[in-house]
C-alpha cells in the first residue's frame, strides 16, 4: 500500500509503536489489510458520507487477533489473546461539536 496508510506505517516503525487507532479514515469497506512495514490495519467504513475507525497492529500482534466486530462506522472492538490475558482495543469516533444532532445519533 502506497500513501497515508505507508506514511502511518512508517511514523509506526519510528516511533516503535505495535498498535494504534485511527479514527477519520477514508479507506472503505469492511475488511483488513497490509498496509506495509509489517503493519496490519483492520478497519470499518461503509457509509461514503461518514470517516470510519480502525486499528493497526504490528504483523506479530495480528497473529493474536481473536475476533473482530466491527459495531458501525464509527465503533471498532479487536480482541486480542497475549500471554493468556484477553485484551480488548476499542477505537472509537464520535461526531464534532459542529455536527448535526442526526448525524451524531446516527452513530
Amino acid at each position: 500500500m502506497t500513501g497515508k496508510g505507508r506514511e502511518v506505517a512508517d511514523m509506526m516503525e519510528r516511533r516503535k509503536v505495535d498498535m494504534l487507532c485511527v479514527q477519520e479514515t477514508k479507506w472503505r469497506w469492511s475488511k483488513a489489510g497490509n498496509i506495509g512495514g509489517g503493519f496490519k490495519l483492520f478497519f470499518r467504513r461503509v457509509d461514503e458520507k461518514i470517516n470510519g475507525v480502525g486499528v493497526i497492529l504490528k504483523e506479530e500482534n495480528s497473529k493474536s487477533v481473536v475476533e473482530v466486530k466491527r459495531v458501525s462506522d464509527g465503533v471498532i472492538n479487536v480482541k486480542l489473546e497475549v500471554e493468556g490475558v484477553m485484551i480488548n482495543v476499542i477505537s472509537a469516533y464520535a461526531p464534532q461539536v459542529g455536527c448535526e444532532m442526526k448525524e451524531k445519533e446516527k452513530l
